[in-house]
């Protein structure tokens, strides 16, 4: 251990500076505060024990300049009955201990020195399992996350899954309903995917399905929650958008799915692969999200069966329109 003597009496300080030296510490003798603090920048030492009263700078200086370097260096003043009330003020002011001189035995130097350090061990254990606790802290931060990713998302694609997609569903048809705004849902059907997985093979299909997700992320704004609604069936939720944007962003997506180049795409019924779209939008008669998400259901089964590889706009059961490109 480096501990630091200060006192302007150079009996003191080298009677001292022995005893502890004897129990096997590092020792450095100042003749005065100003002294000491020098040393002190020089080399830090992890305890200190000064004279409260010394020329040029006095114990309590040096108390708070070495506080001001290092927080963790124990401070032990030593000081005479006369100067007893000064060495409460130090302890007030940070200093571990203080001892009385003329010293009753040596012992009192070195019980003050071993506690310093046992004082000094505890504050590094502290920090040492803040530290650890911090770093542990992160970590679970990061896997609550991470776990919380994983639950709401599709494993295969990355989109968020039916579970998630339905809650957000559910949010965003109050929130318009509450606050009078716009919300549309856009619900699509990969075409013919059972034709390619029974030709290709399903790791074919599920390279289709991740390309598919890739593609439509890109079309789908922030806002948006696009999700995986299961099998090969996906659904956009489009909050502050109406029948014009929603028709529009289905094309968009359509469009940009006709024209990528699938492997093996011109194997497919059509020549290519396609989606059905089917599109919905919340309107005074829609009660519901439910219902909402049920007319765009509809509308998509429609698309299909009207060919495949379109957009269809359902505003009821009974009023289909297919989107023009």
């Amino acid at each position: 251990m480096n501990i630091l003597i200060a006192d302007d009496e150079v009996a003191i300080r080298e009677l001292v500076g022995e005893i502890l030296e004897a129990e096997g510490h590092e020792i450095t003798l100042a003749e005065d505060g100003e002294d000491a603090l020098e040393k002190f920048n020089r080399s830090w030492h992890e305890i200190v024990f000064s004279d409260i009263r010394m020329p040029k700078l006095n114990g309590i200086e040096l108390l708070a300049a070495v506080k001001e370097i290092n927080v963790n260096t124990q401070f032990v003043i030593m000081t005479s009955h006369a100067s007893i009330d000064n060495s409460v003020e130090a302890l007030k002011l940070g200093a571990f201990d203080y001892v009385l001189k003329p010293f009753e035995n040596l012992d009192v130097v070195v019980d003050a020195a071993n506690r310093a350090m046992a004082n000094l061990s505890g504050i590094h254990r502290q920090q040492h399992l803040l530290k650890t606790l911090s770093r542990q802290n992160e970590e679970l931060d990061s896997l609550s996350k991470e776990f919380r990713e994983m639950a709401i998302r599709d494993g295969l694609t990355g989109l968020f899954n039916r579970r998630f997609a339905q809650e957000q569903l559910d949010k965003e048809f109050d929130r318009a309903t509450s606050f009078g705004r716009k919300l549309s849902v856009l619900f699509m059907d990969l075409d013919h995917f059972k034709f390619f997985n029974d030709r290709h093979g399903h790791q074919s299909g599920d390279d289709i399905l991740q390309k598919l997700a890739e593609i439509m992320s890109q079309a789908v704004i922030e806002s948006s929650t696009l999700g995986r609604w299961g099998g090969e069936e996906f659904i956009v939720i489009a909050p502050e958008t109406g029948e014009e944007e929603s028709c529009k962003l289905a094309e968009k997506i359509r469009k940009a799915v006709e024209e990528h180049p699938f492997p093996n795409a011109a194997q497919q019924p059509l020549g290519i692969v396609s989606l059905s779209i089917g599109v919905a939008s919340r309107s005074n008669g829609t009660e519901n999200s439910e219902k909402l998400l049920r007319l765009a259901d509809d509308a998509m089964y429609y698309a299909k069966k009207s060919g495949r590889n379109r957009t269809v706009f359902c505003s009821s059961p009974e009023q289909m329109n297919h989107v023009v490109a």
